[in-house]
């Protein structure tokens, strides 16, 4: 039985078959700062597992024939059930709530096709419930991750109240009129879900102030109440259910980081440096505009590369001296809306190229491919960084590129990201709307002399690797482990 059990839609391990045709398959370990953090952490745990989904054909097979790596739990749910949680509501209703994306003359539209998918995020999240409880010691700690998995605290509560249960949300949390969006059944299932926690994490008080403010419930199932005295040090959201005894979740805060010492080390990998050259040579002598998102409806890179449209044409004096690096990889192509963004996304930079281009020079040198190391490269001879998104939990790459950049970047962030509490002092900070203050911003940004980009870079990394990954998920656990 498992002492400390992390649950999260995507998992440290996928597997793949292997390219001699024999029908065995390859372990590939997951990248990023965030895996390789929770890992190293879990590493240092006795009796530890990871809960996960099986996401790809190989690791349902993985799953019917009993391969697994230690530690790690894959839970082969029904295809169909899967599609209808992650893209039917997580991706398709929870993600859009939560950074204020609907197109509000259409959407949402909750009607009998949205309540089968709902029953399809239910069963999904209640997989991971029995997995869970099934798999725990006597008064186990747990730490679920995201708004993949929000009912899971409330149904594993009843199948374990022995258990510690943690859940942490990557994303922002919706403002309480979005949250009123959703028919009031739902609401109060979602919220509950989240109330199931001892715990609840937030990158930045921002989102954990917002969800207190929306988790007042009131009906015959229970009550909830988010406000508390202004001198009670205590923060969170005191509840009970109709006979029931009370009980309280605390909201806290942990602003993801960044290993820096590990991400320094993959910038300058080999397969880095060439790529580095590459582009090198493409740029020339000119000054760089570095931005690397996925081609996701909140990073706002559609105004970006409007406001630098705006700086070509209001400051001529730039043309011919600057390029526009952008890392503008495709997400979610199963859903149209995003297809549309993609599409939309590279007609603009084609449309910029061809108005301002010159013969030697191209304004725009976008990459739609998931590119990992060209990125690391743009990070490194970045002169400006643009962060723009309209709402975000944090954003990484708002902390990536000061840590990253060889010359020190000044870097232009909206208000909307959650790095933007941390950051702000030594940003340029832009309304994430207004295409024209974001123009100015990268006017001043490139302007910025050498000896001033250095410092504000210098302080920029230090805020960056204050909580890197790893102690992030350290310090979660050591919260969820004090006496109640």
């Amino acid at each position: 039985m498992a002492s400390v059990l992390v649950a999260s839609n995507r998992g440290p391990v996928s597997y793949v078959p292997r390219e001699d045709g024999s029908g065995a398959l390859d372990a590939r370990r997951g990248g990023g700062g965030l895996v390789s953090g929770l890992s190293a952490a879990l590493a240092g745990q006795p009796e530890a597992l990871w809960v996960c989904a099986a996401l790809s054909d190989g690791d349902r097979e993985a799953v019917r024939t009993g391969v697994s790596e230690p530690g790690v739990r894959m839970l082969a749910v029904d295809p169909a059930v899967y599609d209808g949680a992650y893209n039917g509501i997580a991706n398709s209703v929870l993600w859009f709530l939560h950074h204020h994306l609907y197109d509000i003359p259409v959407a949402p539209v909750f009607d009998a096709e949205f309540r089968r998918r709902w029953e399809a995020y239910r069963t999904y999240n209640r997989a991971f419930a029995e997995a869970l409880a099934a798999e725990a010691a006597e008064g186990a700690e747990v730490l679920v991750q995201d708004y993949h998995l929000a009912l899971v605290p409330g149904q594993l509560r009843e199948l374990r109240p022995d258990l510690r249960i943690a859940h942490f949300t990557h994303t922002p949390w919706a403002s309480p009129e979005y949250l009123r969006m959703l028919p009031e059944d739902i609401r109060e299932e979602l919220l509950w879900g989240m109330l199931g926690a001892d715990e609840l994490g937030f990158h930045t008080w921002a989102w954990a102030s917002t969800f207190i403010r929306g988790a007042h419930i009131d009906s015959a199932t229970g009550t909830a109440d988010g406000s508390w005295p202004s001198d009670d040090p205590w923060r969170g959201v005191r509840h009970r259910k109709a006979g029931q005894p009370g009980r309280g979740t605390r909201v806290r805060v942990y602003p993801l980081g960044v290993d820096g010492d590990e991400l320094r080390a993959l910038a300058h990998r080999p397969e880095v440096d060439d790529r580095l050259a590459a582009l090198r040579a493409e740029v020339g002598d000119r000054k760089t505009i570095v931005r690397v998102d996925r081609t996701e409806l909140s990073k706002n890179v559609v105004r970006g590369l409007l406001a630098y449209r705006e700086l070509l044409r209001e400051r001529p004096e730039w043309r011919g001296r600057v390029v526009h690096l952008a890392s503008a990889y495709p997400s979610r192509q199963d859903l149209e809306v995003y297809r549309d963004y993609t599409a939309a996304v590279a007609r603009l930079a084609e449309e910029i190229n061809a108005e301002l281009g010159t013969e030697d020079w191209q304004p725009v040198l976008l990459s739609v491919k998931d590119d990992f190391a060209r990125s690391l490269a743009a990070y490194r001879m970045a002169d400006v960084a643009l962060i723009n998104p309209v709402r975000d939990g944090m954003n990484l790459v708002a902390k990536e590129i000061p840590v990253v950049s060889e010359a020190g970047c000044a870097l232009v962030l909206s208000t909307g990201a959650g790095a933007y509490e941390e950051l702000r002092e030594d940003a340029l900070t832009v309304n994430p709307y207004d295409v024209s203050e974001t123009a100015r911003a990268l006017h001043e940004a490139l302007t910025k002399g050498p000896s001033e980009r250095a410092d504000r870079t210098k302080r920029l990394a230090a805020k960056a690797t204050a909580l890197p990954p790893r102690q992030w998920f350290l310090d979660q656990l050591e919260a969820l482990r004090e006496p109640r």
